[in-house]
């Protein structure tokens, strides 16, 4: 099924009028046209930098991350800014020349918030592993969909390019007055709509739970019951806005803010089966989704490459280019413990908005889920830009 991309003003003002917000484009269903510029990162947002004001520099593994940078090239290196750098990327040599590599083709640029504060919000995500089946049985009763053939996406940059980061959705329906474009149905609406659209499912899986933190990641593995594996990786959304259900659950005094890990909203959900639709209906946002097969280390990022464990972030690209190194200077999660490295933005999402804000890559599984689950802290990052690349 292909949803339909509509640019007609009509349906935009139709869409506005009837309440339905414009939401940013979460990471692409397939890599980005590879000649196509990234966005310009904010001038307000970066300030020179020096690399001696990057924390531990000089004991970085460089070689590691110039590899990882070279292995991305093949599709960042069609784009302006990284043609020059991805052509000198070509093998990642020693750690002293790899660093010596970054020192001479890249130069850093701080980060810096509107308020001037140096300092922000970095979170971890991960890749779910849950369990699931082809077909409809008990116990995989939860569907997963693909995006559903009357959802139509408006691309407000065709009309508007100072709307480029910013996408509608709806659809059509009969009124009196001819057809409209209303809101996609929301998380709450669209649980009446799965029983007519069950033929249509991609998937079923075991766990309600499960599958909503799959959709707040944006991708996982399956392991279906015939003992394969595949991985669902994100597709469009449903253009409603994101809400944190572990915000809901400590505005009504269920968890407090220390308990709302992603582990804490399990045991809540766990402890109250008869609230669970409220629970997860606070979240008008639902995600669709498309079937990847299980290859590299990670599933692919906004970018259109395999994210790596531990050396891949997600960034607002509106600050940060895709594809450019960054300096990270943050703590382990739940932790005092330094965790300062050389990182690739390789990924966006759409709770990562403002310049000093970063979700974090861990890996796939369990015990990646337990650190992305309790990562909230303060960090610091430096991009690292072309030199001769003026922001």
């Amino acid at each position: 099924m292909k949803r339909r991309n509509v640019t007609l003003p009509a349906l935009i003002l139709g869409l506005l009028l009837s309440g339905c917000a414009a939401v940013p484009p979460a990471p692409p269903a397939c890599p980005p046209c590879p000649d196509v510029e990234a966005p310009r990162p904010a001038a307000a947002a970066l300030a020179p930098a020096d690399w001696s004001d990057l924390p531990d520099w000089e004991n970085e593994d460089h070689a590691a991350v110039r590899e990882l940078f070279h292995a991305q090239c093949a599709t960042l290196g069609k784009r302006p800014l990284w043609l020059a750098t991805c052509a000198a990327a070509t093998a990642p040599g020693t750690p002293e020349s790899a660093r010596a590599w970054f020192e001479t083709h890249f130069r850093p640029w701080q980060l810096v918030n509107p308020d001037g504060g140096r300092e922000g919000l970095v979170t971890g995500y991960f890749e779910p592993v849950v369990r699931g089946s082809r077909t409809r049985q008990a116990p995989y009763l939860t569907p997963a969909f693909a995006p559903p053939d009357d959802l139509i996406v408006v691309d407000l940059a065709e009309l508007y390019p100072e709307l480029r980061h910013m996408r509608l959705r709806g659809r059509l329906v009969e009124t009196d007055r001819g057809r409209r474009l209303v809101p996609y149905y929301s998380r709450a609406e669209w649980a009446a709509e799965e029983e007519r659209r069950a033929s249509q499912a991609l998937l079923w899986l075991d766990d309600p739970v499960d599958f909503f933190f799959l959709q707040i990641q944006g991708s996982g593995q399956v392991a279906l019951d015939d003992g394969t594996r595949i991985r669902i990786g994100y597709a469009d959304q449903n253009g409603h806005p994101y809400r944190s259900i572990g915000r809901w659950l400590i505005e009504r005094g269920e968890l407090t803010v220390h308990q709302a890990s992603m582990q804490g909203i399990r045991a809540w959900a766990a402890a109250h089966p008869q609230r669970l639709h409220e629970l997860l209906n606070a979240n008008p946002s639902l995600v669709f989704f498309r079937e990847l097969p299980v290859v590299g280390a990670g599933p692919p990022g906004a970018l259109g490459v395999p994210l790596t464990p531990e050396r891949s972030i997600a960034v607002d690209p509106r600050h940060t280019p895709l594809g450019a190194p960054v300096w990270l200077a943050t703590t382990k999660p739940n932790s005092a413990q330094t965790l300062i490295r050389l990182m690739l933005a390789q990924d966006t999402g759409g709770a990562i908005r403002g310049p000093v804000r970063a979700d974090f890559y861990w890996g796939s599984g369990e015990s990646a889920g337990a650190l992305a689950g309790r990562m909230r802290q303060q960090g610091r990052m430096w991009v690292l830009l072309p030199r001769g690349h003026t922001p």
